[in-house]
């Protein structure tokens, strides 16, 4: 059981899992080890009934909460939905911003150019939507110029981190779907992505980490906290500062 899942803390209402990235939180396969709600209830036994009470996409890594208890999903879901709850993100992003804090206000629609059906972009008539980062170190590599940025939505839509990196011209590293050429993202749903593919996504995953979740919970503050898989952590530090 000790290797279904990295523990960040655990008590009679809550589970919070540090989730790698490459781990769907939802299942796709009928293996029993596909994805992190399968792995909850195996470890919590067949009598629990979890419920996510965040999600991350399957090639983000970080932070994941659920609840053991209907109430406990049920408070917690009036946290979300009240905006009360801080969520910090680290990003590796392709190139170096100028300013070393932005605000990017950017409303978020469906692609509807894009073969990726779960692909959305900037769009006017979109959702209101808005990212606030900071840029804690800009590096170099031997394949090009990176920041490692501090990243905090202001606003919870679907890949909005990634779709206003994108936009802003600075991808986040190993991005499938926006880090410039989307048919990765299809080579590799359908299990043919090439060596040399994989060598211009540079990383294995997305390099974006959920590290950081606040809220108030039982009239206390809250911070549950958990650090990046080490392949993230190792190509920002493993580099010269810029």
């Amino acid at each position: 059981m000790q290797n279904l899942f990295a523990i960040v803390h655990e008590d009679s209402e809550l589970l919070v899992l540090n989730k790698p990235a490459g781990l769907v939180c939802h299942p796709t396969k009928g293996d029993g080890y596909s994805s992190l709600i399968v792995r909850v209830r195996l470890y919590l036994g067949p009598n629990a009934a979890p419920q996510l009470v965040n999600r991350l996409d399957r090639e983000t890594s970080g932070i994941v909460i659920l609840a053991k208890n209907p109430e406990a999903a049920r408070r917690l879901r009036r946290l979300w939905e009240s905006r009360s709850v801080h969520k910090e993100y680290l990003a590796i992003v392709h190139g170096h911003p100028g300013a070393s804090h932005g605000l990017i206000d950017a409303p978020v629609g469906k692609d509807a150019a894009s073969p990726v059906a779960i692909k959305d972009r900037v769009e006017t008539n979109g959702s209101p939507s808005c990212t606030e980062f900071w840029v804690e170190r800009r590096f170099r590599r031997a394949e090009g110029l990176f920041a490692l940025l501090r990243v905090t939505p202001r606003t919870g839509r679907k890949h909005q981190i990634r779709i206003h990196l994108a936009h802003l011209g600075f991808p986040i590293v190993g991005d499938k779907i926006y880090g410039g050429d989307e048919r990765l993202y299809l080579a590799f749903v359908e299990s043919r992505l090439t060596e040399e593919q994989r060598r211009r996504l540079i990383l294995p995953h997305q390099a974006l980490h959920a590290r950081e979740v606040r809220f108030c919970w039982h009239g206390l503050p809250t911070v549950f906290r958990a650090a990046p898989d080490a392949w993230f952590n190792e190509f920002w530090s493993n580099s010269e500062k810029a």
